[in-house]
């Protein structure tokens, strides 16, 4: 009965109460896009520094995460590889021969990092099979080829099919070096990475350094999203326990501990917009209901008259404010549940920005995502907001006498 009463008092006044829920949904309208425009900006920039940079684990000489030596290769590497091979939560691993080097055409010198990769191996790690925008994929034809990024390619003036010198420092300490052959030409979400790295057959790039082995060992982890934790930390664990104590074996939070800390701090975020939302909208609720409450002040009093126990009618105003809070809140998710089903599939171009993006390794197309956890968090949110907002006028009825109540004129 209370809460029939209550739905009705809500809509005695159409016009103050349909603006309030107005206000709740285009406000929550407003927070769930902030909320999904930053967890696919964070999703994007994550799952490309994963693809791209550090896979879900690496394994490395453990003097050479602090000090990168040509000579610092890991060790018991082929050892390692049969594990990975004998491992069912393992998708790939690609082995990399690294160093540190300079890319010189005629018109200009770069400092690189020349990655010397197993073609079919690296072509299931990282996407840059699909990223060639000129050229092709390396192959084991030819006679040392290379694949340079667009950035390279425009400060050195290359194109495919330009003749590029490698050098770098040797197992012996001596520069060593030869002339490649651009093969083709890729471009990445990261600037920053593209700057900085060649590739090159794995073959090639140790036959000139003379030294066998691998410095770097990239894993890929059988797992719905690639920056999910627990079967990388399962796989990590297991390694571990097989692999030589001289190694050092870290997830890409360890690898990249800003981004960590980027996850961590998603939660923070969500929390402050969802904040400062909620307590725009509790104001909003309070001076509604304030003007509600006051306008009913004889209305109150002759329920009280009449034998109605304050705790009902204190009931009945609580149950006005959590009907409002409840209907703006469902609707309001509702809308945005359909709104980020539609951005997941047309996504939010911003290629406008694309040169400010590419600098932390962020697509020009973002596509917002919110949770299922998020909704419910936003929900009972303002639901408990709302119910909050309306004990101060309620309380505010409740003190006075049912006799003075009735003498009140608004």
């Amino acid at each position: 009965m209370l809460i029939k009463l209550a739905w009705r008092n809500l809509w005695r006044n159409k016009l103050r109460t349909s603006i309030m829920l107005f206000a709740m949904v285009f406000g929550l309208i407003g927070v769930a896009s902030m909320i999904g425009f930053m967890n696919g900006m964070y999703g994007n920039m994550i799952d490309n520094a994963i693809a791209w940079q550090t896979s879900n684990i690496q394994i490395h000489r453990s003097e050479y995460i602090n000090e990168p030596e040509i000579n610092d290769t890991i060790i018991g590497s082929e050892q390692i590889i049969e594990q990975l091979r004998d491992m069912p939560d393992v998708s790939a691993w690609s082995a990399r021969f690294i160093a540190d080097g300079m890319v010189a055409s005629a018109r200009s010198t770069r400092g690189v990092k020349i990655n010397g990769i197993d073609l079919e191996a690296e072509a299931k790690v990282t996407p840059l099979v699909s990223h060639i925008i000129e050229g092709e994929w390396l192959s084991e034809q030819g006679r040392n080829p290379v694949l340079v990024s667009s950035k390279t390619a425009d400060r050195l003036r290359l194109r495919v099919g330009s003749k590029v010198v490698l050098t770098f420092t040797d197992a012996a300490n001596d520069v060593s070096g030869a002339a490649f052959r651009v093969r083709g030409i890729f471009k990445s979400p990261s600037s920053s990475f593209d700057d900085g790295n060649v590739y090159v057959r794995r073959s090639d790039l140790s036959a000139l350094a003379h030294i066998d082995g691998v410095h770097e060992i990239a894993i890929v982890v059988n797992e719905a999203t690639p920056s999910s934790n627990i079967v990388t930390q399962a796989v990590k664990a297991q390694l571990q326990t097989q692999t030589s104590k001289l190694n050092t074996i870290r997830d890409w939070q360890q690898i990249q501990p800003m981004l960590a800390t980027m996850i961590k701090q998603t939660g923070t975020s969500t929390a402050i917009i969802l904040g400062i939302f909620v307590s725009a909208m509790g104001l909003g609720i309070v001076n509604i209901m304030l003007m509600s409450v006051f306008e009913r002040t004889r209305e109150f009093g002759v329920l009280m008259a009449v034998g109605m126990q304050k705790h009902k009618v204190f009931l009945l105003i609580m149950l006005e404010t959590s009907l409002l809070g409840m209907s703006g809140a469902l609707l309001g998710v509702c809308i945005c549940a359909v709104l980020m089903m539609l951005l997941q599939t047309t996504g939010i171009s911003l290629n406008s920005m694309a040169e400010g993006l590419g600098a932390f390794g962020v697509d020009t197309t973002i596509y917002p995502r919110v949770s299922f956890g998020e909704y419910q968090l936003i929900f009972l949110t303002v639901v408990a907001a709302s119910f909050l907002a309306a004990l101060y006028p309620a309380r505010q009825i409740l003190k006075q006498r049912p006799a003075d109540a009735m003498a009140e004129k608004h």
